[in-house]
């Protein structure tokens, strides 16, 4: 009694994170094909049948193909195997670089100097593997010598060719001109 509460509450845990997997008890079906603890078929039993194979070796009943005709359920440690596909999840979160943007803004009217120090720090950003959104803001009448803001972008381009290559063309949405800058491989 004590081990199908058990079993009910793991079941209860898990379908918050995987509804599709179905264990034990909840296995309505009639009939369903069976696959031993070590990957030897069993062949074609009744639900019932296949529970209590399961609860006399102490594992769980688990279906893993639900579409198959009929339902294929396998027996298994059910905790055993939920801790293993959370480690390898975990494994595949560690492996995985986030890339983040990070952005740079001119003006049309920049210096020299100014601009050089800002393209050294979008060179840092793209050398650290992130992505770099260039981005020139037009104030008042500037807006109507967007040329200026074109010519910036290319030198830029110029500037960080050697780390990064140029994602899409720089184009004018509202007062600020923007492209993007992706790190090279």
């Amino acid at each position: 009694m004590c081990t199908v509460f058990l079993r009910s509450k793991l079941f209860l845990e898990v379908s918050f994170i995987s509804k599709e997997v179905i264990i034990n008890e909840e296995i309505r079906d009639k009939e369903v094909r069976l696959i031993d603890s070590d990957g030897a078929q069993l062949g074609i039993v009744s639900a019932k049948d296949a529970q209590k194979i399961a609860y006399s070796k102490n594992l769980d009943l688990v279906k893993i193909a639900p579409q198959a005709n009929p339902p294929v359920c396998k027996i298994m440690d059910y905790g055993k195997y939920r801790f293993e596909l959370a480690k390898k999840e975990k494994e595949a979160r560690k492996n995985q670089k986030i890339v983040s943007i990070k952005e740079v803004r001119f003006s049309p009217s920049i210096d020299d100097h100014d601009f050089y120090t800002k393209v050294n720090h979008a060179i840092k950003f793209l050398q650290s593997g992130d992505k770099v959104k260039v981005s020139v803001r037009f104030r008042g009448r500037e807006l109507h010598h967007s040329s200026l803001g074109e010519t910036i972008l290319t030198r830029f381009t110029e500037a960080v060719s050697e780390v990064g290559n140029v994602d899409n063309k720089p184009k004018l949405e509202g007062r600020s001109m923007t492209m993007m800058v992706l790190p090279k491989v």
